[in-house]
């Protein structure tokens, strides 16, 4: 829907003198030709301009060729005319430019074949030709210009306007009346370009209206019997409508319906309506008509204040057919919600904000559609299973950071028992400026507490899983073993303190050679209250266990860097070691685990002195780690990074091989006195190209524990990335089998206007390719027309992803008018 404003035509008077061929003119001198000239810059010419929507995944407009921008002219207040003959009628009181009439003044021109100015009648008229250019590169172009001096009445006949956002209007004649109103009859509105090879031929799309009316005191658009024409068809007819012009940020109106469709609700269209209330706030209702369910009531409230924002949106529904829900949380009368994000800064370091979802029943927002679950594209890998509702501050300073949140997580799945609540969590990093002992000296702090009312039980064999061992329903407690279970998340209360500071100071010897010493104390303070529930008592001490840990670290690392020089590049070739000193970790495996479950060794974490990604575990004994490091600068552009390496348990405990809830460690490679080889290799020839390959392979056997694969290519017609897993049984962990897989992207444009994109993730070792995307389109510079089929995982009321749901996607967009998808 357009939205078209009118602005009222000027053009200057002119001075006086005959056969001029050049002549500059003061403002102060001519004051009929400054308010003239004035209402030029003021006013402008004839405008258009439409509201954009968000565009669709993965289909864009074409770009198009960027306009000059026109060089700013200073206000100097001083206008330069140009024509072949200027003509004074002293009887008549007329000043005349004829002939190549050209005006210049302060970045805004007119052209003319010649151009009147009647003082008795005060009214300008101009013909022949007519061309306006304003500062900002809008042209306007017309046969007649009659217009009186205080702008408030006049025409245009033959007006074609050419935007500075490349948007084009045309009129047979424009009339303005009491300086309020201008109508154009048989108005056309385009976002697209003329035809190269046939101008005269209609443009892809186009809006006629019969009238366009333009209320400058209202500053609004009024379409009558206006219909959407493609390639010169009538497609659509709207015998009236209204929108606000383009001076208008924010007006009152609608905005773009949208229709759905589900077997629970039936088929629905979504109507928004915005308010703008004010300058700082607004306000938008989106009630959804369903066939089956009633009306969706749904609204959000913004508001930006000056030193920040928030937002509010609730939901609401009396369901006419509960029973469409029947065996599932939504067989009830009413189901609502209410979503509420916020963010104020304090100062130049500081901001607080929150996020916060409530819900009728955790069922609500996937059976409508709504929150985290409007997109179909943005569940293509996974889709969200917890709502986050949290009060923050966070600070950030030169060299330091400061984080504290409180978090209640909303489970997607009905087991609100099982996932904690965080009361609360705090980070504080710092790096000294000033040197310590010649060294740097930083310090960080993070303190944890967090609820939870149920244990979580992950089944880890077959037998287990298949016979429901490890759920909390279970008739034998006793079955919940370390050998068939994980206890994923114990129930009770944990509250750790941990403080942590580090020294380190590099040194390089004549021989280019880097020594790094480095010293690091670590404690911890900890507090765990383990409910007795059936079956915890196998994996952590039950009630009450206090802790005070302490963990002092010395160390050293050497580098010793080797640079090659070669006709096509440079090498560096960079042998690295490590060597750590520390005691055993204490309470090793007997202690909650809530931050350190997630464990993969490779490259990036090979000479980590902690490789636990978190702080609930912390790694213990002698160890050192070793490898070399290798970097290719090539001349004509491009690089290569390769990196191999091993670490082994020279003393003590290996943290690794520990048995704990969740098994963190257990077959990741580091659980051996030697560990798995690691290496990675990436690859990047050019802007265009990148290849990485990272691998863990066993150290006797050389078997390939993991192996990732990733490629990408960008190109000006195509884009491609593949990413290939290999991953090895790891049976403490649960995955009894090998996993490989594929997943990828790409999008082709098989010509000028048509695009295919896809994605998929195929499984190889089920042969089967359980989630994909494919989409094809037509798109030009102003249109866009496409359709996808998108696969999805949908969630049950159990907790895991259950079913794949089916989207089918069609999306339409009209450049400045916007873009618009419906999936069914």
């Amino acid at each position: 829907m357009a939205v078209v404003a009118a602005r009222q035509l000027r053009s200057p008077a002119l001075g006086r003198r005959s056969r001029v061929l050049r002549q500059q003119i003061r403002m102060a001198r001519c004051s009929v030709l400054a308010r003239l000239i004035l209402g030029f810059i003021l006013t402008g010419a004839i405008g258009l301009g439409l509201t954009t929507a968000a565009a669709a995944q993965s289909f864009t407009y074409n770009p198009r060729p960027a306009r000059p921008v026109p060089p700013r002219v200073a206000n100097d207040n001083q206008m330069l005319v140009q024509a072949n003959e200027v003509e004074y009628d002293y009887s008549n009181s007329r000043v005349s430019a004829v002939g190549n009439v050209q005006m210049f003044y302060n970045g805004t021109s007119v052209e003319a074949n010649k151009v009147i100015y009647n003082q008795r009648t005060k009214r300008l008229h101009a013909e022949g030709n007519i061309r306006l250019t304003d500062s900002d590169g809008k042209i306007t172009y017309a046969n007649i210009m009659d217009l009186s001096d205080d702008y408030r009445d006049g025409f245009v006949d033959s007006l074609r306007i050419d935007t500075e956002d490349q948007t084009r209007m045309a009129a047979t004649r424009a009339d303005r009346s009491a300086g309020d109103y201008t109508v154009f009859e048989k108005g056309v509105y385009t976002a697209c370009g003329p035809c190269k090879d046939d101008p005269k031929k209609p443009p892809l799309w186009q809006v006629k209206g019969a009238r366009i009316i333009h209320n400058q005191s209202e500053k609004m658009l009024y379409f009558e019997n206006a219909r959407l024409e493609f390639v010169g068809v009538p497609m659509a007819y709207l015998p009236y409508f209204s929108t606000p012009d383009p001076t208008v940020k924010r007006k009152n109106g609608f905005l773009m319906p949208t229709p759905s469709q589900a077997s629970t609700y039936g088929y629905a269209v979504e109507i928004p309506y915005y308010f703008a209330l004010a300058p700082d706030y607004d306000l938008t209702l989106y009630p959804r008509f369903t066939s089956r369910q009633g009306i969706l009531v749904q609204g959000e409230f913004r508001q930006r204040l000056l030193d920040g924002s928030y937002s509010i949106r609730a939901y609401g529904i009396n369901q006419l057919d509960p029973g469409a829900f029947a065996g599932q949380p939504g067989n009830r009368q009413f189901r609502g919600g209410i979503e509420t994000h916020g963010q104020f800064a304090i100062n130049d370091k500081w901001v607080w904000g929150w996020d916060g979802v409530l819900l009728s029943d955790y069922h609500f927002f996937q059976d409508y559609r709504l929150g985290q679950y409007r997109d179909p594209f943005a569940s293509f890998l996974s889709l969200p299973t917890e709502g986050i509702s949290q009060l923050y501050l966070t600070g950030v300073g030169n060299r330091s950071f400061f984080d504290a949140r409180m978090i209640h997580y909303l489970s997607y799945s009905g087991n609100q028992g099982q996932v904690p609540a965080i009361h609360p969590v705090i980070d504080y990093n710092n790096v000294i400026n000033s040197p310590i002992f010649g060294g740097e000296f930083s310090y960080k702090v993070n303190f944890t507490s967090l609820t939870r009312n149920q244990a979580v039980f992950d089944p880890i064999t077959t037998l287990a899983n298949t016979a429901g061992l490890c759920t909390t329903a279970s008739a034998d407690p006793l079955a919940r073993m370390p050998s068939q279970c994980l206890l994923r998340g114990f129930p009770g209360t944990y509250t750790r303190l941990t403080a942590e500071a580090q020294w380190r100071k590099s040194f390089t010897d004549p021989l280019g050679q880097i020594w790094t010493p480095f010293a690091i104390l670590r404690a911890d303070a900890i507090d765990a209250r383990v409910s007795n529930q059936p079956g915890v008592s196998n994996f952590l001490p039950v009630g009450h266990t206090q802790a005070l840990l302490l963990m002092p670290t010395i160390g050293l690392e050497y580098r010793y860097p080797l640079i090659n020089v070669h006709p096509w590049g440079t090498t560096t070739v960079e042998p690295i070691a490590q060597v750590i000193v520390r005691p055993n970790e204490t309470y090793a495996g007997k202690l909650p685990n809530e931050d350190a479950q997630s464990f993969v060794f490779d490259t990036s974490n090979l000479f980590s002195i902690d490789k636990f990604s978190g702080y609930d575990r912390r790694e213990g004994g002698g160890r050192a780690n070793v490898g070399v490091q290798a970097t290719t600068q090539f001349d004509r552009g491009g690089s290569t990074k390769v990196l191999f390496g091993e670490s082994y348990q020279l003393f003590g405990l290996n943290s690794y091989g520990v048995h704990d809830s969740i098994n963190t460690g257990l077959n990741s490679g580091l659980d051996k006195p030697r560990s798995d080889y690691v290496g990675s290799v990436a690859y990047s020839p050019n802007s265009t190209y990148t290849f990485s390959v990272r691998s863990r392979v066993d150290k006797q056997t050389w078997n390939v524990q993991r192996f990732e694969a990733e490629g990408r290519a960008d190109f000006n017609r195509w884009s491609v990335s593949m990413t290939y897993g290999n991953y090895a049984p790891q049976p403490d962990l649960g995955y009894l089998t090998r996993r490989e897989g594929i997943l990828t992207s790409g999008s082709l444009k098989v010509s000028t206007n048509l695009v295919v994109t896809g994605s998929a993730r195929w499984d190889l070792e089920a042969n089967k390719i359980n989630q994909y995307v494919l989409g094809a389109g037509y798109v030009d510079d102003c249109f866009v027309l496409a359709a996808s089929y998108v696969t999805s995982y949908s969630y049950s009321a159990s907790s895991m992803p259950a079913v794949l749901n089916k989207t089918y996607l069609l999306t339409i967009g009209l450049r400045t008018i916007g873009m618009n998808s419906v999936g069914l």
